[in-house]
């Protein structure tokens, strides 16, 4: 077996290659579908992914990261092997994974749209969100539309695994908007244990990446077993993820971010770094539970912020990123045995368990 070492060696230009390779694959068939919208819903997709601005003047865009279906691309990739295919057999293979994978973004941006509008935030990718666009009922319109047009990938797909695959989708889905309902919950109680916070951010972050790894596994012909094995090591991978957001929502670069510094305290959520700090027994955590407890000015995020670092959020969300890292590797290696087959997924979560933005 590789070592770990070795394969993760220049993971941040690996990742950044692979993302790029990723949007050029599967923005054209993600664009597609979504201009098949009716209406105004097509119109407010457009502009959620950056292809148009709000008068559907063409944009720029910014359709995101793409690390949801780059995940699904190198999972195929290292569960499918070098082999000895013909050309055609590959482009069909490659062709069963893009569909995935334009699935699993379809159905993380329906996901985003409605988060917006729960969360009330107003920025998103550096510009307004839809809903502060276009209304909150043709932004929740519309990411239900996402989501049905995610399902529609898979169970048009020929495949014999698509039925699997939209089952796991669909369970995913669930998993995820529970793990949405106790974040939302945790707002309104007083005291959240951190087995909870950990529970929720594996729902509604890790079950997603998790699902996307099963998908790019189901999609090169992979068994329950090795699915499994790679939802395992996404759900990680995704706890990892999401605990490096929870950091960059209390301490990242609005001009990266594309939020206001210090975001997630000032909307008072309960994330990872915070509940940690909480319960930390310290009295930095009893400043920080005082802070919560009424409303948040500029100054008050700022002395939260502090008072989460002092507390030990800070360091303990960064270790236990590591530990869930190590964990991940170890789940991918059920599947993968020879971790040098599956470079580009080590690489995909060093980054974002590296990343700052």
């Amino acid at each position: 077996m590789a070592t770990t070492e070795a394969v993760t060696t220049g993971e941040g230009q690996e990742a950044a290659a692979l993302l790029e390779r990723t949007r050029e694959t599967v923005n054209p068939r993600l664009r597609r579908t979504v201009e098949g919208l009716p209406g105004s819903m097509r119109r407010v997709a457009m502009y959620h992914f950056g292809w148009e601005d709000a008068d559907g003047t063409p944009a720029a865009g910014n359709a995101g990261k793409a690390i949801r279906p780059a995940l699904v691309l190198a999972a195929a990739r290292a569960l499918r092997g070098p082999g000895g295919e013909e050309k055609e057999g590959r482009e069909k293979e490659q062709e069963d994974a893009v569909r995935a994978a334009v699935a699993v973004e379809l159905a993380h941006n329906f996901t985003l749209l409605h988060d917006d509008v729960i969360d009330k935030d107003v920025r998103r990718r550096g510009r307004p969100t839809a809903w502060t666009v276009f209304g909150v009922p043709d932004a929740v319109i519309t990411g239900d539309a996402m989501m049905a047009l995610a399902l529609k990938q898979l169970t048009e797909d020929p495949h014999p695994a698509s039925a699997s695959a939209a089952t796991r989708l669909v369970t995913c889905v669930i998993e995820l908007c529970a793990g949405q309902q106790a974040d939302c919950a945790f707002e309104q109680r007083p005291d959240v244990s951190l087995d909870e916070c950990l529970r929720m951010a594996t729902a509604k972050t890790g079950a997603l990446l998790g699902c996307a790894c099963a998908l790019g596994a189901l999609s090169a012909g992979a068994g329950p077993d090795e699915a499994d094995a790679m939802d395992a090591f996404g759900r990680e991978a995704g706890l990892a993820f999401q605990l490096i957001d929870d950091l960059i929502g209390i301490w990242g670069d609005p001009g990266h971010t594309g939020k206001p510094a210090g975001a997630d305290l000032t909307a008072r959520k309960k994330s990872l770094p915070v509940v940690a700090a909480l319960t930390s027994g310290t009295a930095a955590g009893a400043e920080l539970a005082e802070l919560y407890a009424g409303p948040m000015t500029g100054d008050d995020v700022r002395r939260a912020a502090d008072a989460v670092d002092r507390a030990g959020g800070r360091d303990w969300a960064q270790a236990h990123a590591a530990d869930r890292m190590g964990r991940a590797v170890q789940q991918l290696s059920r599947a993968v045995p020879d971790l040098g087959a599956a470079g580009g997924l080590l690489a995909l979560a060093e980054f974002v368990t590296r990343r700052t933005r």
